[in-house]
């Protein structure tokens, strides 16, 4: 992951570079080389997105493709590259709130015994009701018909199998995951998070930035923290995030990072929207 853009671009290796000295191990080794089970820890994994994510900004920008930005938005982690394109926070302090949130979120994870799983079709409201009994939260909004849920990792598969048993969902399947991202079992990460953002500088955001947490935009630099802090324990309204996009004006978007989920997510939401991934380097004369 970002193999290519390092290789390619001096602005991507002048990231990378920086990256390493702000963690203190070597994220291009990780990123370019795996091995995927490394990759796939919170803790790396959070780091790794952002900077991959923030470097295909960077490159459209400078290839002149964001003249005419308007608005950023991300899911999850996401949120935060958004906001250091929006210039909320610089680049070297949003690696330094990734990799906090990434630690407390691992911590999280090795404190407790929680997975996800993937709805698919059906109501919203059957699913909240489903997670209100088993003692579980929606973690994801994604797009109609994809809802992701997250708890303990028995009474997910309670209400897993509760889920089929109505027959009112196309699928229900657990998902492969280190935790239960997006849940309840993250509060002492969220308390801890909270306390971390205090302290540390926010200016208002130069673009207008989608909150997960709201579904909407937000501006005062406080109620940005809180946001971010909420969201680890809260439902991702990533629809209603690209909806409001779509209702301000926007009908194009460039995805920054690997793969093209939030393209597919995108078209479900809206036909009509436009996504171009940015993921290598081959993608900037696409």
């Amino acid at each position: 992951m970002g193999q290519s853009l390092y290789e390619n671009s001096a602005i991507a290796r002048a990231l990378y570079d920086e990256a390493d000295r702000i963690l203190g191990w070597s994220l291009k080794d990780v990123s370019f080389n795996g091995p995927e089970s490394e990759l796939t820890l919170t803790h790396i994994c959070q780091p790794a997105l952002y900077v991959h994510g923030y470097v295909g900004f960077e490159l459209l920008q400078d290839a002149g493709k964001l003249d005419d930005l308007k608005v950023a938005l991300g899911l999850s982690l996401g949120e935060l590259t958004a906001l250091a394109a929006a210039n909320v926070f610089d680049f070297a302090t949003g690696l330094a709130i990734v990799a906090k949130r990434g630690a407390l979120m691992q911590d999280a994870c090795d404190q407790t015994s929680g997975t996800m799983a993937a709805v698919l079709g059906g109501e919203r409201g059957d699913i909240e009701a489903i997670c209100e009994a088993h003692e579980v939260d929606v973690a994801n909004y994604n797009c109609p018909g994809q809802t992701v849920i997250s708890g303990d990792k028995d009474k997910i598969a309670a209400a897993v199998e509760a889920a089929k048993a109505t027959g009112k969902f196309k699928r229900v399947m657990p998902l492969k995951v280190a935790g239960a991202y997006h849940s309840r079992l993250m509060e002492p990460a969220r308390q801890a998070f909270a306390e971390f953002l205090a302290d540390i500088p926010f200016n208002r955001p130069r673009i207008t930035v989608f909150s997960n947490v709201t579904g909407g935009s937000l501006e005062d630099p406080e109620e940005i923290k809180a946001a971010l802090a909420a969201q680890v324990v809260s439902s991702v309204r990533w629809e209603e995030d690209i909806r409001a996009a779509a209702a301000a004006g926007v009908q194009e978007f460039y995805e920054c990072g690997p793969g093209a989920v939030l393209a597919g997510h995108a078209k479900r939401i809206d036909r009509d929207l436009k996504v171009r991934s940015m993921s290598d380097f081959a993608d900037l004369s696409a």
